[in-house]
């Protein structure tokens, strides 16, 4: 935690590791999938204690309210203590996460795949199954 009071809010998404680096992190902001306080903002927009951010990366959202600022990128532990996540954007996301387990269980081993390469009179008939006229 620094004594300043603001903090560029890419650099500050880059540090809570929302973003792997802090190009991607100014490209979400750019792009206005990050919201300070309900209201779309540029990368350089400075932010404060207290502030709200709404953040979208992919399907996922998150909704929470600043609590500190960094020097720079740290551990994730420490990362942690820079935010609150409100209650229902965690349950809300949580649920999203689910879901998406449930919809791609199926798919697990289930592909139409062999589980070896065809031999040499596999490989023969494949090619007069394809080759042959219609």
């Amino acid at each position: 935690m620094t004594g300043a009071e603001t903090q560029r809010i890419d650099k500050w998404l880059w540090a809570a590791r929302f973003y792997k680096t802090r190009s991607q992190a100014a490209t979400a902001v750019s792009g206005g999938k990050v919201h300070l306080n309900n209201v779309r903002v540029k990368p350089a927009r400075e932010i404060r204690p207290g502030d709200e951010l709404s953040i979208t990366r992919g399907s996922y959202e998150w909704r929470i309210r600043i609590d500190g600022l960094a020097k720079g990128r740290g551990p994730a532990s420490d990362a942690a203590m820079l935010y609150t996540e409100h209650e229902d954007s965690a349950r809300d996301r949580n649920a999203l996460i689910e879901r998406h387990k449930l919809e791609h269980a199926g798919k697990q081993g289930m592909q139409n795949r062999p589980d070896k390469r065809p031999d040499k009179r596999a490989r023969r008939r494949i090619i007069r199954f394809t080759q042959r006229k219609r």
